[in-house]
């Protein structure tokens, strides 16, 4: 599979898009990679808090979800981070240059869009921080803000 530009998968731009590239993308899984910024809108005190990790995580899920609309035939959906559970970072912040592996597992997606996927951030082979996230995607035409006027 040819991955395009990130943009081409996620709603994201800047400065809310986190995630740099999309490595690996299949049916019940994805992979991004994060290169951890030295400036940005969550760079404090020369450092990204480790919590970002949840955004970093939920980014990679929306690249999957873009990733399948496009195989689909259909201009990717935004979605919504429901909660996550479970996070545990091993590190209190993730360091200007550093180079995240994101992966994203599909655990089920029902067919109302409610979706849970099983996550983890890398560096090389050592795991900094893990969760399960709660998406929602609505179906093709539908808007998550009914009756919300730009």
């Amino acid at each position: 599979m040819a991955l395009l530009p990130i943009e081409s998968y996620v709603p994201h731009r800047d400065p809310m898009l986190l995630i740099h590239r999309l490595l690996d993308a299949g049916p019940l899984h994805a992979v991004a990679e994060v290169t951890v910024p030295a400036d940005g809108l969550f760079v404090h005190d020369g450092r990204v808090p480790g919590w970002v990790g949840i955004e970093y995580m939920a980014q990679t899920i929306a690249a999957w979800s873009g990733a399948r609309d496009l195989a689909e035939g259909r201009e990717p959906r935004q979605g919504m981070l429901l909660g996550t559970r479970r996070y545990h970072a091993a590190v209190s912040d993730f360091v200007p240059g550093m180079v995240l592996r994101v992966e994203a597992h599909q655990e089920f997606v029902a067919d109302n869009g409610l979706g849970m996927f099983d996550c983890r951030i890398l560096q090389q082979d050592t795991e900094l921080a893990t969760a399960r996230l709660s998406v929602f995607v609505p179906e093709a035409g539908t808007s998550l803000l009914k009756g919300v006027s730009p």
